[in-house]
C-alpha cells in the first residue's frame, strides 16, 4: 500500500516483474472517480516469486512513496490453488495522504 496516486497497472506490473512471473496486476481505484485508492495487488506464478517480491521491495520506494508489500489476505472459496502468491501492495500509515 501507499502506492503514489500516479501508479498505473503498468508501472506497478513493471516494478514487480523483476521478482518473477506477474500474472495479474491492478491497481484498486474508486468506483466512482477512477482515482487510485493507494493500493493495489500482484500476482506470481510461484508462492516463492511472491516472496522474494516482499523481501525485496517492502518499505522501498515506489513512484515517489515507499510503500509497504505483504501477503494479501487469502480469499475463500475458488477452485483449488495453483501454487501462485498473490501479495498486495498497501500504504504505510505514517504516509497517507
Amino acid at each position: 500500500s501507499n502506492l503514489s496516486w500516479t501508479t498505473t497497472d503498468d508501472s506497478l506490473r513493471h516494478a514487480f516483474s523483476a521478482y518473477g512471473q506477474v500474472l495479474d496486476c491492478i491497481v484498486m481505484r474508486d468506483r466512482d472517480t477512477g482515482r487510485s485508492r493507494g493500493f493495489g495487488f500482484v500476482t506470481y506464478s510461484t508462492s516463492q516469486e511472491a516472496d522474494a517480491a516482499i523481501a525485496q521491495f517492502n518499505e522501498q520506494e515506489l513512484d515517489g512513496r515507499r510503500i509497504k508489500v505483504n501477503f494479501a489476505n487469502a480469499r475463500t472459496g475458488g477452485g483449488g490453488g495453483g501454487g501462485g502468491g498473490t501479495c498486495t501492495v498497501i500504504p504505510l500509515a505514517e504516509d497517507r495522504d
